[in-house]
């Protein structure tokens, strides 16, 4: 344990955005475990309050404050921001983990949806963090806790789907956050910061994401449809025998098979990220994928967006879900 986290995370108070589902609703549930007083945020009520009575019957000692926000709005994240002040009077941890997928292409997707996950992604890192740098100054000690992921450094899902705005916003994120390392030193010595980079984690990005971008597949209009097959055919894939439904039943799987098959629960990964902001550790890769992909691309950066980079991965037996 690092000298801030001494004691664990027991009697503290910890802000956690995305708190609904994934590893946001790990973090709130292993950190009330531990008897860590934690507020939550996301889009979702009933996401949220399940997570919170999954607390309660588990009978956790750490308190839960739930509020509905969207952390791409600024008066929606201060109205939680003073929420928390009102119930505790300051806080020791921030974890922005909020994020949502979209926004893939610069070009094919529209702009309404490259920036709605653009700016939850990073827009949400900023907003909460300049929102709760009081009540983090105020606390003993203060630890922000930021979510980039592998897209963080290496902006693809290989060569034949676009991932321009989440790779930007994660890009962002990083850099942010590695910024902050000298800002803090040199002007809040109090507060100390880490960099959260996951690889493939089963959680239901996909699937939420789906929904608040206007884009579950049960709920998908015609014209949504086609373009879908038009996605599909510039990545070679020939859908002119499959029905609307099919494409239907086919993105659901998708979207399931991401979330249950993935090589790491979020459960896990919560566990992992905790422990090592716990230890004081600033770079945080999470996921045996994480770790391989994060090697390859420092050791030969020019490659990294060539398709024999992808084949690279899968030799070393990473990333096999993601296809050239």
């Amino acid at each position: 344990m690092s000298q801030r986290f001494s004691n664990g995370y027991t009697g503290l108070v910890a802000v956690v955005t995305g708190g609904g589902t994934g590893m946001g609703r790990e973090l709130v549930r292993q950190l009330t475990q531990q008897g860590c007083h934690v507020a939550t945020c996301d889009v979702i009520a009933e996401n949220l309050e399940e997570t919170a009575q999954m607390c309660v019957n588990d009978a956790h000692p750490g308190e839960v404050l739930t509020f509905v926000a969207d952390v791409s709005n600024e008066t929606q994240v201060l109205a939680f921001r003073d929420a928390v002040a009102a119930w505790k009077p300051h806080v020791h941890v921030l974890f922005n983990n909020a994020g949502i997928g979209g926004g893939g292409s610069l070009i094919d997707n529209s702009r309404e949806e490259w920036e709605k996950t653009f700016n939850v992604c990073w827009g949400g890192v900023y907003l909460n963090t300049r929102a709760f740098l009081p009540l983090l100054l105020k606390a003993p000690f203060g630890h922000i806790v930021n979510t980039s992921s592998v897209n963080g450094f290496w902006a693809s899902l290989g060569p034949s789907v676009s991932h321009s705005a989440y790779s930007a916003a994660k890009f962002a994120v990083k850099g942010f956050t590695e910024a902050l390392i000298t800002d803090f030193r040199l002007t809040a010595p109090t507060l100390g910061v880490s960099v959260v980079m996951p690889g493939h984690i089963g959680t239901s990005i996909m699937i939420n994401s789906g929904k608040l971008h206007g884009n579950d597949p049960k709920e998908m209009s015609v014209e949504q449809i086609a373009q879908i097959r038009e996605r599909y055919e510039k990545s070679g894939i020939d859908t002119s025998s499959a029905s609307d439904e099919d494409i239907r039943v086919l993105l659901q799987m998708g979207a399931e098979g991401f979330r249950d098959a993935a090589p790491m629960t979020a459960a896990d990964a919560s566990a992992h990220i905790l422990s090592e902001v716990a230890q004081g550790k600033w770079r945080i890769l999470v996921g045996d994928d994480a770790v391989v992909l994060d090697e390859e691309v420092r050791k030969d950066p020019s490659i990294a967006y060539e398709p024999e980079f992808l084949e690279r991965i899968h030799t070393r037996g990473a990333l096999n879900q993601i296809t050239g």
